[in-house]
């Protein structure tokens, strides 16, 4: 401030001059109006003519104008001078109070003016004005500089009452701060008075908080400050309260960077947020700031002169985090707030933020950091109030001690010190003052607990202490450094009287290991200071547990208190507390033991109170955490409402809450174990029972709270920080290990790091153990120190730093620490601003890493030598793998020097760089040079090279010094035509295998002339591609080379590939020349070009010199008709020319294919393909008139073309005189109903035509044969036949000679349509079938089709079926045989249609099958077709398949049925169909009811039709629910049945009664000699009974029968009485060991056997009975009229196939065996084949579920051949592979009677072979291929072969691999299967939309699972 002047001492003229500049800046700022007023005051006769001052006036007139004026004035006399001070003085705003101050001074009162003579004479008026205005304005200057000092005296007061006993002085000048620009909206106008600055303005840095680079003092950081809003953000503790304090002392001392002009008004929002009515400006200032001494006049003048000099006031509001309301930037401009209108306070305030009260004013806010986001865009500056240092903490430490002072002081602080820096929580809390101070009262309880004596010094340390504790601030560096993890002994603390250290400190369990514990102690701390229960603790010291538990316990009461109220305030946001919250005695003890701290706040009614609040916030929330664990009135909900990770990234829309967000970290670290204890001691205090349990339910709450966000996925940087921090709280190793499983690395962004985040970061990285984990660091403000914390994350792999915070400075400190990061795999260092110098240090240790595997330095400015650097040390990291060094300023000297090295680190696999944007190096792996691989050459990718000659020739000798190269990239260099010959001259020298890229590297003709001498020059160059044309892709150039694998000369391929190159006709010449008369071209690629027909033809004329050509591509080169008729003509001439391919006319495709010229004389096929263009009919007879000259087999496809009509007669008028071709395919091409039938008529035009196929917009085609066809087929489908057609189509079937087959499916013929054809039907030459199906046929064209079955004596066979299938086939005879059969399925008949069929029927002779299914036909229609059907002298089958024909209905109809017609010669009912057996009076032999839901009380109304058949032979009961009633009905029939010899009741129930009935009624109907009893329950009763039946029988079958041991026994003895006995089937039956032995004599016995099953009775016989096995096969060595034998499941492995084998050759007459599921692998597959030659009449063969393979497989294709019989062999479930799928393809192919074959999982997909070999088998109707994991390639086959296979009926490809490809296939197939029925398609690769697609074409394709 400047020093007072006596007015008396000073000149009025000097004042002028010395003030003249500031006085100039203040009076350009005036109305003109005031500066007319100030001129006038200059006499008339000093030469100035003011009338031209005018508002319009420019200012640079203004400024000329005012400058003359103070000229004038300074060496005017001193009168005048003085009267124009004071003129200026009344008239002028805004002037300084110290500038004003002094003028009037000097320039005295306005008396001055009167009593002293001037030259100016003045009118009466205006003495008089300017005589009043200063009369009433220095009054108001007086009242103002009096209230100034008032506020300076309150100011004073106020610091020195908040500065007792602090341990050190607050200065501003040794405060460091952190300052940033703010992020404001719009600037707002500078108000500033800038030449009343003080020292100027400070540079603001645009840095983050916490950059070391940016910190200035807060006192350089505030100057400037003068009419802006300025913002200093601190954490809680920081000292911005008492620093706010100090600013006010230094300013009321005159001192500072606040002018002490200026008003200072200091308010707290903690003391505003009481304030709840409406106040005006003044009452805020006078009610609740300082009232100043006087009356109402003096507050006026105050006030008066505070709006009229607005900027002459100071205004800091202090901790704006504890305001409650939040204040933001007004996005309006809002006109002024009147301060005399009382507002809201959060009103006024705003309004002083966003200057709408008080423009101009100095506004000085502290808040905390989460919180300045609501300030950002209202403040002008903002400052972070940075921590303390080390060096900072050591000397606040070494105070709070007396370090200073006596031996014992200095020993115990120095203890101190060494305890605090050997404890990273209590080092991390000391960073700020308030915290640090709790530190120190904490270590002296630590130090002093167990010292004798230590009381005393207690007592000397309180005062200091307790007043210490208060806002202590100190000023400190953010840097921290941790120091070495020292610890004291263990002893107690014994001084030696020297200046040294204690002997011994606390032990290293005495030292908190977590923040949490350091509270509990710093609590204990607290707790132990209390006088009035001091002593009684330190007489309690003698045995004990830990002192912390004993203070705790004994402060329960008080403590519960404390935490229900810090509770409280948490739950309602509130820090403060009256008095009246507080309990007396609870408030008393928290004073005495210094856990709160004493505030004043004055109330809305101006009365002064105490309130209290806790000495730190985290102590509250501490004791809060307290609360929670330890009370259950705090519920489970609650704590989950507070159990929320803090993040550091700050928002606007964040909640606002006044504390620090710390209760999480308390709540996790008192659900440690190790807090347990204590957590029981102060639970104890609520009562109750189970305190133990109830804590440790809560501390295992919070475990599994925390275990649920280690294991999320969505946490963010911040986030993750904070959840390591709440696991080092916990202590528990398992969540640490839970953090790093789900997170492979951690991701921390934008924050500012501490070494305390670090230690967390240890405590979790550290449980990763050997698996590892990365940790990623991007834009964190970290000090250097912290880098000392790091290498205590043991397992880190990867480690990145991300910023341009980072330098060289931070790589010199990494790069002290990277060695001890064991196992380290990756660095990153990018995007930062490291040098040469900081890679060089960065190198130095990464030679120490041997283990790394990645670097990445990009985005940096290492520069050639920084690269230069890395690259030395590739040879030393024997790992290595990646190394990323882009954008680093580096020139090609850096890429030049990296090549280099790949000859000395022979493992550098790739360098790549592009343009120096990015440049990498890749290294191969040492364990890929060991392995067995072949180590791949190394690649060279230099892209974006805009290089000249000179720099290609250095790069160039560089290259062919290289090892072998597999690729060098060389792409984006767009050289010219010399550089590129530079390159060309060298590229022999280069060692290259696989090719060169040079994309975009060359642009013209030239250079394309240039590259394709390559391919003569130079013998490695095998392949040149030029694509020069390819906008917006660059130009695309390669050069591929042989590799040095050296071949034959007539083994050589090149290709040479122009396309886009934008080449005439006349550059052919110039290529061919450069190509020389090298004829190696194998593929010629000249596509995209402008070659036209002259370039066609001058190709064309080349081909001679072209000798090895394989393929030319001439695509889209403007070539038309002309030339495609020259290259047709070229296919007929040129030998090797065997393929042309043209789309579009050529623009999308023409390729023409080669191949070697035979010498073999075997016949080559050509083709000719035009497809996707548009064909004249003159184009049509051109071509194929040239095309006529070929005399080679020739293909025509003109698919895709839509052929006119006409052009379709010039086809067929040409197509007899083509005696060479194969196949006519115009596919997608027929575009007319008269176009198909044009092309049909071919098969009268031509007898070579073999097949019409017709299909509009689908498949169209036509095969010729060599010579003349016997038959032809002919399917036209799909077309809309009207009557005219269908007559001319008649017309021509007639002409052709014979049809195989004839399909018009989906025509919409309709009935009449189809009468006519079947009218027509006997005059056409057809063997195999007519498909009508898909043609809207009614019932009525059903009748008509069947009618054919007289009126056509070839046809063999109708199937209609009128439902969803819509099929219609007509049969003809093609494998003999008389027989005719009629099959309608789903037609909806009535009771009139089964009347014409059964006059069809009768009138036919020759039908002998008829079968109806599901037509829904009625009971009583069947019955009369039944009467009306006529079968003459013929025997005729009849079936009918209902969903009614069941139980009582079916009974019903069976009688019906026999009692209408004499003919039925057999009844059965199966399921829901009635079959019947018909023939001429021969009388019922046969009935049969199975499986049709009959009980046995429905049966009595076939009584009375079984007593009048006493012929009946067969009865079968089978799969009934009859019982006993059933039982007894049929014992009471059978009497009347004297012809009967079969009986079959096989069971469905478990009653005994039922044998035991038949069995006694068995014995008196004798005639019975077939029994089956399969499934019955046979009592011992029973079973006796049937042994006196069993030696009459032929036949038994007591299969899945149960029975008791000894009736088995009984019943197996019988057997051997059953001397005829030709059948026997005891499958899945009981046998004891005891009947195994009677059935092999039974066997023994029994030589009439002719089929014998015992299928899986091993299951019953079990492991140990293998040799009862034996005995059994031996017991059937005389079964030599055996047919039929079944042995599944015995498990008889190779012991029991042996004997099998010796028997076989005795079975000459076997039909069929079964040995399934017995343990045969390969050695006795072949032995049983081998005898399975024997059995030559062998027709069924089942050894599925064995372990045979590729040997079974081979021996089958040896011995299946011969077994000319076989007609169903099953095979799955075994273990063949490709090879034996090869062998069994062969067997197959010979078997010519097969009809079943069955490979459901045989082991292998490869089954094409297989597929394929169907075609041999004429017969086959079942194939098995499921769950083979079979692909589109088995489908392809199946597909080929299919039409071959005209009999086959069912497909089973379930759970393969087939995709809707293979699919497709099929489908297309089908169409010419028309009897096959079903393809299992369920289980395979295709979706169900496209399954439901596929089977609307085709319904016969199942893809459900039944």
């Amino acid at each position: 401030m400047d020093e007072e002047v006596d007015p008396g001492d000073e000149n009025v003229n000097s004042v002028l001059a010395q003030e003249s500049s500031e006085l100039l800046h203040i009076l350009s700022s005036q109305s003109p109006t005031v500066i007319m007023k100030l001129c006038q005051t200059m006499p008339s006769d000093a030469g100035w003519n003011i009338g031209h001052l005018a508002p319009t006036s420019s200012s640079a007139a203004v400024t000329e104008l005012i400058k003359a004026m103070l000229e004038y004035y300074r060496v005017a006399n001193t009168t005048d001078c003085r009267n124009f001070l004071q003129s200026m003085c009344i008239l002028c705003e805004n002037i300084p109070m110290r500038l004003e101050s002094r003028l009037m001074s000097v320039a005295g009162y306005a008396n001055n003016v009167c009593d002293n003579s001037s030259p100016t004479v003045m009118n009466e008026e205006s003495s008089s004005t300017h005589l009043e205005k200063q009369l009433i304005k220095r009054p108001r200057i007086d009242h103002w500089e009096q209230y100034i000092a008032a506020v300076m005296s309150l100011l004073l007061r106020r610091f020195e009452r908040l500065s007792k006993g602090l341990v050190k002085e607050a200065q501003l000048e040794n405060v460091w701060v952190s300052p940033r620009t703010a992020n404001r909206g719009r600037d707002r106008p500078d108000q500033t008075p800038g030449p009343t600055d003080k020292g100027g303005r400070t540079p603001e840095p645009d840095g983050d908080f916490g950059s070391l680079e940016s910190r200035v003092t807060l006192e350089t950081f505030l100057q400037g400050c003068a009419g802006k809003v300025t913002v200093v953000v601190g954490q809680a503790g920081s000292g911005k309260t008492l620093l706010m304090s100090c600013l006010g002392n230094q300013w009321a001392h005159g001192l500072g960077p606040i002018p002490s002009s200026y008003l200072f008004v200091l308010l707290e929002f903690r003391q505003l947020n009481l304030l709840s009515g409406p106040l005006s400006l003044s009452e805020l200032l006078f009610q609740y700031y300082l009232p100043p001494k006087g009356g109402e006049d003096k507050k006026r003048a105050i006030v008066d002169y505070l709006l009229s000099n607005p900027a002459q006031s100071c205004w800091v509001l202090d901790g704006y985090d504890e305001s409650y309301s939040r204040f933001t930037r007004q996005e309006e401009q809002r006109e002024l707030l009147d301060p005399e209108n009382p507002l809201p306070v959060a009103d006024l305030i705003s309004g002083l933020l966003n200057r709408q009260l008080l423009p101009g004013c100095t506004v000085l806010v502290t808040c905390r950091v989460r919180n300045v986001m609501d300030l950002e865009c209202i403040s002008d500056k903002i400052g972070q109030l940075l921590g303390w240092d080390c060096h900072e903490i050591k000397e606040y430490v070494e105070n709070f001690f007396g370090v200073k002072g006596d031996s014992a002081n200095r020993a115990l602080g120095m203890q101190a010190v060494d305890l605090l820096f050997s404890s990273r929580h209590l080092l991390a809390m000391s960073y700020l003052p308030a915290l640090c101070n709790i530190c120190c009262i904490c270590l002296k309880h630590l130090l002093l607990e167990d010292e004798e004596g230590g009381t005393e010094v207690q007592s000397r340390e309180q005062d200091r202490g307790s007043d210490t504790r208060r806002k202590a601030t100190e000023n400190g560096l953010k840097g921290v450094q941790i120091a070495g993890e020292r610890r004291g002994g263990s002893e107690h603390i014994m001084m030696d009287g020297t200046i040294g250290r204690a002997q011994s400190s606390p032990t290293l369990a005495q030292i908190p290991s977590t923040l949490t514990q350091v509270y509990l102690t710093v609590l204990g701390a607290f707790l132990s200071r209390d006088p009035e229960k001091r002593g009684k603790s330190d007489k309690a010291k003698t045995t004990k547990p830990p002192q912390r538990l004993i203070t705790l316990s004994q402060y329960q009461s008080q403590l519960s208190e404390l935490s229900r109220l810090a509770w409280r305030g948490l739950e309602e946001s509130k820090i403060l507390f009256l008095k009246e919250d507080i309990p007396q005695h609870v408030l008393e003890f928290a004073i005495r033991a210094g856990l709160f701290s004493q505030v004043e706040l004055r109330l809305e009614d101006g009365m002064l109170v105490s309130a209290y609040c806790f000495i730190h916030l985290t102590i509250q929330e501490f004791l809060a955490a307290l609360r929670i664990m330890t009370s259950n009135d705090v519920n489970d909900t609650q704590l989950k409402r507070r159990f929320n990770l803090k993040t550091r990234w700050t928002t606007k829309s964040d909640q606002r809450t006044v504390f620090t967000d710390s209760l999480h970290l308390y709540v996790c670290g008192l659900a440690s174990h190790q807090c347990t204890q204590a957590l029981v001691q102060l639970a104890k205090a609520f009562g109750g029972k189970g305190v133990q349990s109830w804590v440790q339910k809560r501390q295992a709450l919070v475990l599994k709270l925390l275990s649920n966000l280690c294991h999320s996925n969505t946490l963010t940087g911040p986030k993750i920080l904070e959840l390591c921090h709440c696991v080092q709280e916990s202590q528990d190793h398992q969540l640490a290990k839970n953090v790093v499983g789900t997170r492979p690395t951690l991701e921390l962004r934008n924050i500012r790091l501490l070494p305390n985040d670090i230690d967390a970061l240890a405590f979790v990285v550290n449980s990763a153990g050997d698996k590892g984990i990365g940790l990623d660091i991007g834009a964190c403000s970290m000090e250097l120190e912290c880098l000392d914390a790091l290498p205590r994350c043991q397992y880190i792999h990867n480690l990145s730093f991300r910023s341009r915070k980072y330098g060289d400075k931070f790589a010199e400190k990494l790069s002290s620490i990277l060695p001890e990061f064991t196992t380290l795999r990756k660095l990153v260092f990018c995007s930062a601003r490291l040098t040469a110098t900081g890679a060089a240090s960065l190198a130095s240790a990464l030679e120490k890493c041997p283990d790394i595997t990645e670097i990445n330095l990009s985005d940096n400015s290492l520069k050639d030598e920084g690269i230069k650097h890395i690259a030395d040390i590739f040879t030393k990291l024997p790992r290595l793998a990646y190394v990323m060094v882009g954008r680093n300023r580096s020139s090609l000297k850096a890429v030049d020097y990296l090549i280099g090295k790949m000859s000395s680190c022979l493992n550098i696999q790739h360098v790549h760089a592009d343009s120096m944007e990015k440049l990498t190096v890749t290294f191969s792996q040492n364990s890929d040079m060991r392995s067995h691989k072949t180590k791949s050459d190394p690649t060279i990718s230099l892209l974006n090279q805009k290089w000249n000659k000179p720099e290609m020739q250095k790069v160039a000798n560089t290259l062919k010094c290289c090892p072998a190269l597999s690729v060098l990239d060389l792409s984006g260099g767009q050289w010219d035509v010399e550089v590129l010959k530079t390159l060309i001259q060298f590229l022999p020298k280069f060692n290259i295998t696989n090719k060169i890229i040079l994309d975009d590297s060359c642009s013209s003709v030239e250079g394309l002339v240039v590259l394709t001498a390559l391919l003569s020059n130079c013998p490695a160059v095998v392949e040149l591609h030029i694509r020069l044309q390819s906008s917006p892709d660059p130009v695309q150039v390669s050069v591929v080379f042989s590799g040095g694998r050296e071949k034959p000369a007539n083994e050589i391929s090149k290709t040479l590939c122009l396309s886009c190159c934008g080449l005439l006709h006349a550059d052919l010449g110039r290529v061919w020349r450069s190509l020389g008369t090298s004829c190696d071209l194998t593929v010629l690629d000249l596509s995209s070009n402008c070659l036209g027909n002259k370039g066609l033809r001058k190709l064309l004329d080349f081909l001679p010199d072209l000798r090895n050509i394989q393929e030319i591509n001439a695509s889209n080169n403007g070539i038309s008709m002309e030339g495609v008729v020259m290259l047709a003509d070229g296919l007929c001439s040129c030998k090797n020319l065997t393929e042309i391919h043209i789309s579009d006319g050529g623009r999308e495709k023409m390729i023409l294919k080669f191949c070697p010229d035979k010498s073999d004389g075997k016949q080559q096929l050509k083709m000719f393909r035009i497809n996707n263009s548009s064909l004249l009919p003159s184009d049509i007879t051109r071509l194929c008139r040239e095309l006529v000259k070929c005399r080679f087999h020739l293909d025509l496809d003109l698919s895709h073309n839509s052929l006119k009509d006409e052009a379709i007669k010039n086809l067929l008028k040409v197509l007899p005189k083509m005696e060479s071709l194969q196949r006519l395919n115009v596919s997608n091409s027929v575009l007319s109903t008269i176009g198909a039938l044009i092309l049909v008529s071919c098969l009268t035009v031509s007898r070579r035509v073999t097949s019409v196929e017709l299909r509009p917009q689908s498949e169209c085609l036509i095969h010729f044969d060599r010579v003349e066809a016997e038959q032809a087929h002919c399917r036209l489908t799909h077309f809309s036949l009207n009557c005219d057609n269908l007559e001319r189509l008649i017309e021509i079937l007639h002409k052709v000679p014979q049809l195989s087959l004839l399909d018009l499916s989906s025509n919409q013929l309709e009935d009449e349509a189809v009468k006519r054809l079947m009218d027509s039907l006997p005059r056409l030459k057809i063997n195999s079938f007519v498909n009508l199906s898909n043609n809207s046929l009614t019932q009525q064209g059903l009748l008509d089709v069947a009618s054919t079955l007289y009126t056509c004596d070839n046809v063999s066979g109708v199937e209609v079926g009128l439902g969803k299938e819509k099929r219609c086939l007509i049969w003809f005879r093609e494998y003999g045989g008389c027989e005719k059969t009629l099959r309608v399925k789903e037609s909806n008949l009535e009771r009139q249609h089964l009347v014409s069929l059964a006059e069809i029927v009768s009138n036919c002779p020759s039908l002998t099958k008829l079968e109806f299914k599901n037509n829904l036909l009625q009971s009583k229609w069947i019955e009369d077709f039944v009467k009306v059907l006529n079968i003459g002298q013929r025997s005729c089958s009849f079936s009918v398949e209902e969903w009614w024909i069941r139980a009582e209905k079916a009974i019903s109809l069976v009688c019906r049925c026999l009692e209408i017609s004499s003919n039925i010669k057999t009844v059965r009912v199966h399921h829901t169909t009635l079959h019947l057996s018909l023939m001429k009076s021969t009388g019922l032999t046969s009935v049969s009811l199975v499986e049709c839901a009959l009980e046995g009380h429905q049966l009595a109304p076939m009584r009375s039709i079984i007593q009048r058949c006493p012929l009946l032979k067969e009865l079968d009961f089978s799969h009934n629910s009859l019982g006993i009633d059933g039982a007894k009905f049929i014992c009471s029939v059978l009497p009347s049945m004297p012809k009967l010899t079969s009986l079959s009741i096989v069971s469905k129930e478990t009653c005994t009664t039922v044998v035991e009935e038949l069995s006694e009624a068995l014995l008196q109907s004798t005639t019975v000699q077939s029994l089956n009893l399969s499934g019955h329950v046979i009592s011992d009763a029973a079973a006796q009974t049937m042994t006196r039946i069993f030696p009459r029988l032929r036949s038994l079958n007591l299969s899945h029968c149960l029975w008791s041991v000894a009736g088995g026994l009984q019943l197996v003895k019988a057997l051997g009485q059953c001397v005829s006995l030709e059948g026997l089937c005891l499958d899945s039956v009981h046998l004891d060991e005891n009947s195994r032995v009677y059935l092999a004599q039974a066997l023994r016995n029994i030589h009439s056997i002719r089929s014998l099953k015992l299928n899986k009775i091993d299951a019953v016989m079990g492991p140990s009975a293998a040799n009862d096995v034996l005995d059994l096969l031996a017991a059937m060595k005389g079964l030599t009229r055996i047919q039929e034998i079944d042995l599944g499941g015995w498990m008889m492995a190779n012991r029991g196939v042996e004997q099998l084998n010796r028997l076989l050759p005795t079975w000459t007459e076997l039909r069929k065996i079964r040995l399934s599921k017995n343990l045969m692998g390969d050695q006795s597959g072949e032995k049983l084949l081998e005898a399975l030659i024997s059995c030559s009449h062998l027709e069924e063969l089942y050894l599925c579920s064995n372990r045979l393979g590729d040997l079974t497989a081979a021996r089958m294709a040896l011995v299946l051949p011969s077994m000319t019989h076989i007609t169903v062999l099953d095979i799955s479930e075994n273990i063949i592979g490709c090879e034996g799928s090869v062998s069994l393809s062969k067997a197959i192919m010979c078997m010519k009677n097969l009809t079943k074959i069955q490979l459901t999982s045989v082991g292998t997909s490869e089954l094409c072979a297989i597929a394929g070999s169907l075609a041999h088998c004429p017969l086959i109707q079942e194939v098995g291929l499921g769950w083979n994991n079979c692909g589109d390639d088995v489908a392809l086959e199946l597909a080929r072969v299919l039409p071959l296979c005209q009999r086959l009926t069912r497909i089973d490809l379930e759970s393969n691999s087939v995709s809707v490809f293979g699919v497709e296939a099929l489908v297309r197939a089908l169409q010419l299967c028309p009897a096959l029925q079903l393809v299992r398609l369920w289980r395979n690769k295709v979706s169900s939309s496209e399954a439901h697609r596929v089977n609307l074409k085709d319904r016969r394709l199942n893809f459900s699972s039944t």
